[in-house]
């Protein structure tokens, strides 16, 4: 069912069950999970089925720190969110990603791979991937052009991802929630207050504006924030009427450890003969590789984890740094400039690269997890959007580990192609110096907005537990990408969906043993 939130009469009551706040992958995600079951299911999103600029404004905000996309067009406020400019990119993380490791501060999951396995191969047909296979030996039986390089795995193997279409869930989904019978989405519904009882142990109701100026009051029994890791954090602390510091925000920890995954041309890998490396590139099929550093390597030289990704040079030297490319405020000005640069540089000479023969030269792109950062963090503006609400400024800082590890990586990389016999590596020039360890201003970011709400069981080091419930307060629980201690080496999305899946589970049980009434 779907209800537009501008056409309610002002002061409305909505009142629920299960009430899910942002409806892009993850609260998509979770909303189907709860479709023919007997409960009813708020689904509020703030913005409708289609882009509006007013309704985009409100996720305006300043940058400070490392040089970032602007923040307006760094996600999107419409049904389908972030998934409309999402490129489909997704493999899952590494059994060492979970683990607390001594030479990375703040590292850890209080859950781990095996946990979260059974919901990577829920999250699959919901992304419209392929087989859940992450093992190279299963596609080299599919596909026997795919041959590795042949590098030590103990220092650097060869890591499968898998592309989705990519789903759109604004697209795909959207019949399916709005003619569930007991799935209520709203729409122009943008949640600007989430409100306690007396003792700030549980929520009783948030409150939705929009700009038509209409105001209502949704009640629930639980509640879940699925805005991405800079709203869920914004939405906490701006409900600071009854906690000064905000929701959830007892140890100052809501908005902090911000992360996002470093991605940058970083060298370039020069064979001594040709070769195409099918198992690397990707054409038409939707499946390639990645050289990844080994988790023996990450604890024997203290590394973070990180992937490396091959292109044609002739395509890699046209390439521009996407975050001088998505520089405009409005998403879809940025988009069409990003797209225009990545088909001038790639659909422009792939074919004629390859049909050439001249397969002996690759671009070097890495992308590295980040190390989180305490100083990495979501804060409040002074400045408040249309609807009265402070604007989230991002302070986007980074460590020497993270340029370390980039530059690390890279010289293994080029350690093993010498020792192979089968080529060189030429470094970027700014990895040569080893006493810089500052991030050059074209690091660039996926896009992928992790943290602010980390994952740790102990409420002094985390702001949801385990089942990312919001430490001390027992009907709050946060969804996605914001819950992350740590970012891992790829892109988040079949994770968070993954992570999604998990949550629902648990709320599944939680209304057995309570019997909602």
């Amino acid at each position: 069912m779907h209800i537009d939130a501008r056409d309610l009469e002002d002061e409305s009551l909505i009142e629920g069950d299960i009430c899910i706040v942002g409806a892009g992958p993850a609260g998509i995600t979770m909303a189907l999970e709860w479709i023919n079951s007997p409960y009813k299911v708020i689904l509020l999103e703030g913005g409708g089925f289609e882009y509006d600029e007013r309704v985009q404004n409100l996720y305006d905000g300043k940058i400070t720190g490392h040089p970032y996309y602007p923040m307006k067009s760094s996600r999107l406020h419409y049904f389908g969110g972030a998934s409309g400019h999402w490129g489909g990119m997704c493999s899952t993380f590494d059994d060492i990603d979970f683990k607390k490791r001594d030479w990375i501060d703040h590292s850890g999951w209080p859950i781990n791979l095996a946990e979260i396995d059974p919901y990577y191969k829920r999250a699959h047909p919901v992304l419209d991937l392929g087989p859940y296979e992450y093992d190279l030996a299963f596609w080299q039986q599919k596909y026997k052009s795919f041959v590795p390089l042949p590098l030590d795995e103990n220092i650097i193997w060869s890591k499968m991802w898998q592309f989705s279409p990519p789903t759109r869930f604004g697209e795909k989904y959207r019949s399916t929630i709005v003619n569930a019978p007991n799935v209520h989405l709203y729409t122009y519904a943008n949640v600007t207050i989430i409100q306690a009882n007396g003792s700030v142990s549980s929520i009783t109701e948030v409150v939705v504006k929009n700009y038509s100026g209409k105001q209502h009051t949704v009640k629930a029994k639980y509640f879940i924030l699925a805005c991405c890791a800079i709203q869920n954090a914004r939405l906490l602390l701006a409900s600071n009427q009854q906690v000064p510091a905000g929701l959830g925000n007892g140890y100052d920890l809501v908005g902090r450890y911000f992360m996002e995954h470093p991605e940058l041309k970083t060298g370039e890998l020069w064979l001594a003969e040709p070769n195409p490396l099918k198992l690397y590139i990707r054409g038409e099929l939707r499946v390639r590789a990645e050289l990844a550093v080994s988790a023996k390597m990450q604890e024997a030289i203290r590394l973070l984890n990180g992937t490396v990704s091959l292109m044609p040079i002739s395509i890699s030297k046209k390439l521009q740094p996407a975050v001088k490319t998505w520089q405009d405020k409005d998403p879809r000005k940025s988009l069409h400039s990003f797209n225009e640069d990545y088909g001038k540089a790639y659909k422009k000479n792939i074919y004629q690269y390859f049909s050439s023969g001249n397969t002996h030269c690759y671009g070097l792109y890495t992308r590295i997890e980040q190390s989180p950062n305490p100083s990495s963090r979501v804060v409040l503006s002074a400045e408040k959007d249309e609807l009265g609400m402070p604007r989230a400024n991002l302070h986007w800082a980074m460590t020497s580990l993270d340029k370390w590890t980039i530059r690390k990586l890279n010289e293994l990389i080029g350690q093993q192609v010498g020792a192979a016999g089968i080529g060189r590596v030429r470094l970027a020039e700014f990895l040569l110096d080893n006493n810089d360890n500052s991030m050059p201003s074209f690091t660039s970011g996926g896009w992928h907005h992790m943290g602010t709400t980390r994952m740790h069981n102990d409420p002094k080091q985390g702001v949801v537990d385990s089942n990312c419930k919001i430490h001390g307060i027992d009907n709050l629980f946060a969804a996605g990408s914001s819950c992350f201690p740590t970012g891992g080496a790829v892109n988040p999305t079949l994770t968070l969906v993954a992570l999604s899946l998990r949550l629902s589970d648990h709320l599944k049980e939680r209304i057995k043993e309570n019997i909602i009434t």
